[in-house]
């Protein structure tokens, strides 16, 4: 089988790199550096492969306030990026199933996180523009359906975490992992943005791409992907706190900080209907394992911070 997986480089990319490659198939790849996708004609060097399925999961976004700031960035090169990819899906690869990724800030504030609300409403202010830009790769996803008959999938995960992050990742979870074992190990302060009762949810990286392969015969779907267990982040500071043995009692939380929402969960239960136990991953090891990864790979205690 032929794979293109487009930001093969990013955190979900290289996890479906290696569990496309270790089941056998023929893997190419487009990030940045390789095929960069704010030129078509990059992706041009592939017209002589027929490929069996694309997993676009590309993006153009950062976590913490860069949303805040970078609006007009993030519609450039977001909508840049989809169409290029859309188009030439369309005009070079329609035999070809088309995966691609969506946000949970899409959803509006005000109803469930259901499927079939996805496109209803209005996304929550702040992270607006990258949200529109999901919801419009969405919808050209269902047009090229429509007019073309190309098949496509479209995944909406929770916050993906697991071994295999960049160090200076900022999406939550990771940057708790950071502070707090560079608490532990070289005595920096542990200050997280906001009261620490704002809740979210965590699936496992390796969990989330095992379900996304289990639903590849879907056709023109959208599906959630969560652990159906949203925890307020001093839970999950709690946690790695007991990872790395840190006291949690000195973790400080900076309410003048941008917080973000202050729930964010996704009902599943269209993907539990077919795959009852596709999270298989506990948060206590999920944890283990992302802590021993930032451990084994950045915690290098006798270097200078």
């Amino acid at each position: 089988m032929n794979v293109l997986i487009t930001g093969a480089t990013g955190f979900l990319g290289t996890h479906f790199v290696k569990k496309l490659e270790g089941l056998g198939h023929t893997v190419y790849i487009s990030n940045t550096k390789r095929c960069n996708l704010n030129k078509i004609e990059n992706l041009y060097q592939f017209n002589d492969i027929a490929f069996d399925y694309i997993f676009h999961l590309a993006a153009a976004t950062k976590a913490g306030d860069y949303c805040l700031t970078h609006q007009g960035e993030q519609w450039e090169n977001n909508q840049l990026l989809n169409t290029n990819m859309l188009i030439y899906w369309k005009n070079h690869q329609p035999q070809a199933k088309i995966i691609c990724m969506g946000t949970s800030c899409s959803y509006p504030a005000d109803l469930p996180m259901t499927e079939e609300n996805y496109l209803v409403g209005l996304p929550g202010k702040d992270l607006y523009t990258y949200a529109m830009t999901k919801r419009m790769l969405l919808a050209g996803l269902m047009a090229f359906e429509k007019q073309y008959g190309l098949k496509w999938l479209y995944f909406i995960p929770s916050t993906l975490y697991g071994p295999g992050f960049k160090e200076h990742d900022n999406h939550f979870i990771f940057d708790l992992v950071r502070k707090i074992y560079n608490g532990k190990h070289y005595g920096s302060d542990v200050e997280l943005w906001g009261d620490g009762y704002q809740r979210r949810e965590l699936i496992y990286v390796d969990d989330a791409v095992d379900a996304m392969l289990d639903l590849l015969d879907e056709e023109n779907e959208i599906f959630n992907l969560g652990s159906s267990n949203d925890l307020p982040i001093r839970h999950y500071a709690q946690e790695i706190c007991n990872s790395v043995g840190y006291n949690h009692n000195k973790v400080a939380y900076n309410t003048e900080k941008y917080v973000g929402v202050r729930k964010r969960k996704l009902e599943v239960e269209k993907v539990k209907h077919l795959f009852l136990n596709y999270c298989k991953t506990s948060l206590k090891d999920g944890i283990k394992k992302t802590v021993e990864f930032y451990r084994d790979n950045y915690g290098n205690e006798n270097k200078e911070r």
